[in-house]
C-alpha cells in the first residue's frame, strides 16, 4: 500500500464488505445492478424414510411382489361360502372317491378304501381286529385340518387280515487276511392292514 490509488482501493473495499455483513445480519439486502449475489437455501421436500431414493436391490426392494393382505371380513365371507358349498356336496354324495393321509406306525399312508398296508413292525391287535385310525392329516380332495379337528369330522378304519414275519435278511462280515466271519439273519415281523373305509361328517362345522 504504498501508493495513494492502492490505499484507496483497500479502504473501498473494506467499506463494500462491512456493508454487505451490516445488510445480511440485519436481513436486509440491497437491490439494483451492483447488487452483491444472494444465495438463498432451497427447502428441500419433506421425504418419507421408505420413499428415499435407494439403489435397488435385495435388501432395499425384495425380488417378489408386495403381498398384499386380504381383508378379514372378506376371507371369513369366502370361508363360509366355502364350508357351505362342501357342506352341500357331501349332503348330495358328490364328493367322489375319498383318499386319506394318515400317521400311523411312525410313517405317512395315503390310503383308499380297500387299500393294503404293510407295516415293518408288530401292532398290539389280533388278526380279525377291526382298529380306527385317529391321526388324519388331509382328506382329499376336500380337506386340510388340524388333526385334533380331523378326528371329529374324519372316521378312517381298518382290520388286521395278517402277522406274520419278514423274509431272512443275511448280513456277513469278513475281514481279509483273518480267520473271523460273522454272520447275521435279519427277521423283522410284519402287519398287514386293510383300509375298511373312509367316512367324513355329515356337516361341517
Amino acid at each position: 500500500m504504498g501508493s495513494p490509488q492502492a490505499r484507496h482501493e483497500f479502504i473501498s473495499t473494506l467499506l463494500f464488505m462491512i456493508l454487505i455483513h451490516l445488510f445480511c445480519t440485519a436481513n436486509i439486502l440491497p437491490s439494483g445492478p451492483f447488487a452483491p449475489p444472494v444465495f438463498l437455501k432451497r427447502k428441500m421436500p419433506l421425504v418419507s424414510h421408505q420413499h428415499k431414493l435407494l439403489p435397488k436391490t435385495s435388501l432395499t426392494s425384495p425380488p417378489y411382489p408386495e403381498i398384499k393382505l386380504p381383508d378379514p371380513l372378506e376371507e371369513a365371507e369366502h370361508h363360509r361360502e366355502i364350508v357351505q358349498k362342501v357342506n352341500e356336496l357331501i349332503a348330495m354324495g358328490q364328493y367322489g372317491r375319498l383318499f386319506a393321509v394318515v400317521h400311523f406306525a411312525s410313517r405317512q399312508w395315503k390310503v383308499t378304501s380297500e387299500d393294503l398296508i404293510l407295516l415293518n413292525n408288530d401292532i398290539p391287535a389280533e388278526c380279525g381286529d377291526r382298529i380306527r385310525m385317529e391321526k388324519v392329516s388331509f382328506i382329499l380332495p376336500m380337506l386340510c385340518l388340524h388333526n385334533d379337528e380331523m378326528k371329529d369330522l374324519v372316521r378312517v378304519e381298518a382290520t388286521v387280515i395278517e402277522k406274520t414275519e419278514s423274509w431272512p435278511k443275511i448280513r456277513m462280515i469278513i475281514r481279509r487276511k483273518s480267520n473271523y466271519k460273522k454272520k447275521t439273519i435279519l427277521i423283522q415281523p410284519q402287519t398287514v392292514l386293510r383300509i375298511n373305509s373312509i367316512e367324513i361328517a355329515p356337516v361341517l362345522s
